[in-house]
């Protein structure tokens, strides 16, 4: 099955609207789906929830969506270098789901598997357990936590083939296997795109029954969220 599209936006045609729960790959700028990120701004909907490590930072990833304030609530673990985020968070006009960065994972890894909920002790006794069922086990507290499960999940892939079956490279291989796995429909953006067959089995990080489409984002542009130099020696 030819699972590749032309481009971003014919990827996303027919499964975007209003008030959908989108989650999004990545790690800072590290593997994010960016071609997708546009193709997602150029829809025009609005009101969504978008499940993400973080929002990107100003004018880039998924500070794009905030600047077009089409994003209604983030469920995040890390905001702290975008600006803008701060900005709409304290004014009222964003909502944040804060959640430890294991525990995110985690629900997001449950909700692929089809776990709806799972016990942590992570976050007892904090404002993260307010609100939600304690119990105990072996003479210790944990907080039960929710998995996520998103109506559409876009992530980022160094290689793919026609029938989405997706490989990771290094750091952008975060967030984004176990949001193909979390998503009822899976949009994959590859920078190479191989015939079906050619990838070794054994390679493969997610295989592509969990991706529905995808596209070839051959020369995407890879940003540095934050760059740190130093002198070369003489």
């Amino acid at each position: 099955m030819n699972k590749v599209f032309p481009d971003a936006n014919a990827a996303l045609a027919g499964l975007v609207k209003d008030g959908i729960t989108v989650m999004c790959g990545g790690f800072g700028l590290c593997g994010i789906p960016s071609a997708l990120i546009h193709a997602l701004r150029d829809t025009g909907a609005t009101g969504f929830t978008v499940v993400s490590n973080n929002a990107g930072v100003d004018g880039a990833g998924l500070g794009l969506l905030l600047e077009t304030r089409q994003i209604k609530k983030m469920v995040s673990s890390y905001v702290g270098e975008n600006k803008l985020f701060e900005k709409l968070y304290l004014s009222g006009e964003l909502e944040l789901e804060f959640n430890p960065q294991g525990t995110l994972a985690e629900r997001i890894r449950a909700g692929g598997a089809g776990i709806p909920a799972f016990f942590t002790k992570t976050g007892v006794g904090t404002v993260i357990a307010d609100g939600k069922e304690i119990r105990e086990f072996d003479g210790h507290a944990y907080v039960m936590e929710r998995g996520i499960v998103a109506d559409l999940s876009l992530v980022h892939a160094w290689k793919g083939d026609a029938e989405g079956n997706l490989v990771f490279r290094k750091t952008a291989r975060n967030f984004n296997p176990m949001m193909a796995t979390a998503g009822r429909v899976t949009v994959a953006q590859v920078e190479h795109l191989v015939p079906a067959g050619e990838i070794d089995p054994d390679e493969i990080h997610t295989p592509g029954i969990f991706v529905q489409r995808v596209v070839h984002t051959p020369n995407v542009e890879k940003m540095i969220e934050k760059r740190t130099t130093r002198p070369r020696a003489a």
